[in-house]
């Protein structure tokens, strides 16, 4: 293969997700790619996890666990130590500013965006992806502001989409909060995992001298890092294909077997993670559907914790009285002048309550069903039917290369996804360990769907299971675990 760039991919999308698969594309010459990466903010690298900068707002891995190359598991805590300038990590498991994460991303494509050569390999392109044309030839991706790109493949790395606004006085979770809003009013925020704790920090920062309530079916909190290791389970031990109950029947007696020993459930939890995406492959469709109505908040707070310092936050935010948590469904939202009297009524009670509050935040996540996003061009290619939402209807049906399945049920040759989309495939597919393997599999494939001649038939599906070094954290994510 030459090292001339022969083969041009469009990534769309350049938070997190499209930055790990443009440096795995263009790392190896021998892939012979050029990059259009395209995003719609104006800064590379950030999305919505890694543009805060708040300095609370700290990675919820340890750094030891945050490297963006499957084969040098240290890269990310080694790029700190060897800075002039930002947060300390003397410790591979400190927790740093997101903020710092989303440099180092950056400073992965850096190196290829100039050359020696009239003709970088990689161009970063600035503007909103409004539509995808699909042809035999290659594949056109148009923007909002009017040029188009056309190249061999497209590969969707949109990240999480953030809900579309749907209360009166709403504001947007991953921005800081206006100053116009009253400081002495009660704020309410839907959701209590570590959006919500985001915001709260956001809030706290800004000088919110107001009740802030914290509202969710369930009132459950994230859970805290400790400094554990994970014990050691064989993939033979895994009971792989087995229903939901019986999977939590095991996992509870191995987190019970471990705390006997005055061992901790976070090594369990921890040991698990490596087959966590093949689990979900092999659950069954039923017990799939069981899971993410009544387990998955449950797994949530033990899979996805936050920092011991953040630990620290809460608590006395909590103990203050500055926040409330509530478990409760709202079953009414009218305008007010005041901003909006909120109904609820608390899990387990008949009763209905109310609440007057001047802001409301949806921290409730990521969009749940993913025909329902307001990114243009994840909406045109469902017009178009040249995507289909999974059964589940979590995120795109796509093929075991990651390819976009068709409403017919096609998988493209020009269209690929990666990271928080292929969640219905993968599950857990948002914190970086996942999404740096992920990428640095397709890689290979791409170059390969590029260029039928060197195709390479033999090349496994990507793995649904994680390979990790050193201790394991989570990123950001149900059965009951009891500890």
């Amino acid at each position: 293969m030459s090292n001339f760039a022969t083969r041009h991919a469009i990534i769309i999308g350049g938070g997190a997700s499209g930055v790990l698969l443009a440096y795995q594309l263009l790392q190896n010459p021998q892939f012979g790619f050029r990059i259009t990466l395209i995003e719609r903010g104006l800064e590379i690298g950030r999305g919505p996890a890694y543009h805060t900068s708040n300095p609370e707002h700290v990675l919820n891995v340890r750094a030891a666990n945050m490297s963006a190359l499957p084969d040098d598991p240290e890269h990310f805590w080694h790029w700190l130590s060897n800075r002039a300038e930002g947060p300390q990590c003397p410790d591979p498991y400190c927790f740093v500013p997101r903020r710092a994460y989303g440099d180092y991303l950056a400073s992965l494509i850096t190196p290829f965006t100039s050359s020696e050569s009239a003709a970088p390999r990689l161009t970063i392109v600035h503007g909103q992806c409004v539509d995808v044309i699909e042809g035999a030839a290659g594949v056109t991706v148009i923007l909002d502001n009017g040029p188009s790109h056309t190249g061999d493949i497209a590969v969707l790395a949109t990240g999480n989409e953030s809900p579309v606004a749907r209360f009166p006085c709403d504001a947007d979770p991953w921005a800081p909060p206006s100053t116009s809003v009253d400081r002495d009013a009660t704020v309410l925020i839907l959701g209590t995992g570590l959006t919500m704790i985001d915001y709260l920090l956001s809030l706290l920062r800004g000088g919110h001298r107001g009740q802030i309530v914290a509202m969710s079916r369930r009132g459950l909190l994230a859970r805290a890092h400790r400094r554990t290791d994970p014990v050691r389970i064989d993939e033979s031990d895994v009971p792989f294909g087995a229903s939901t109950s019986r999977l939590l029947r095991w996992l509870r007696d191995r987190i019970d077997a471990q705390m006997v020993t005055g061992g901790d459930w976070r090594s369990v939890i921890d040991a698990v993670r490596p087959h966590t995406q093949r689990l979900w492959h092999e659950l069954p469709l039923a017990s799939r559907r069981r899971f993410l109505e009544h387990a998955r908040a449950w797994w949530d707070i033990h899979r996805h914790r936050t920092a011991p310092e953040v630990e620290l936050r809460l608590t006395h935010a909590l103990a203050s009285g500055r926040l409330s948590v509530v478990a409760a469904k709202v079953t009414g939202i009218e305008p007010s002048a005041a901003g909006a009297l909120v109904r609820y009524r608390r899990r387990g009670q008949q009763d209905a309550a109310s609440l007057q509050v001047g802001l409301i935040v949806d921290c409730t996540g990521i969009v749940k069903d993913p025909q329902a996003t307001n990114n243009p061009v994840i909406q045109r290619l469902f017009e178009q039917g040249l995507a289909r939402a999974d059964v589940l209807q979590i995120g795109i049906d796509i093929a075991d290369d990651c390819a976009v399945i068709n409403r017919n049920g096609i998988a493209s040759r020009r269209l690929f996804a990666v990271g928080p989309l292929t969640r219905a495939a993968f599950w857990e597919i948002v914190a970086i360990p996942d999404i740096r393997n992920q990428c640095a599999e397709l890689a290979p494939r791409l170059a390969a769907v590029c260029d039928p001649i060197v195709d390479q038939p033999n090349l496994p599906p990507l793995s649904r299971d994680v390979v990790l070094t050193g201790r394991d954290d989570a990123s950001n994510g149900a059965v009951r675990i009891s500890h």
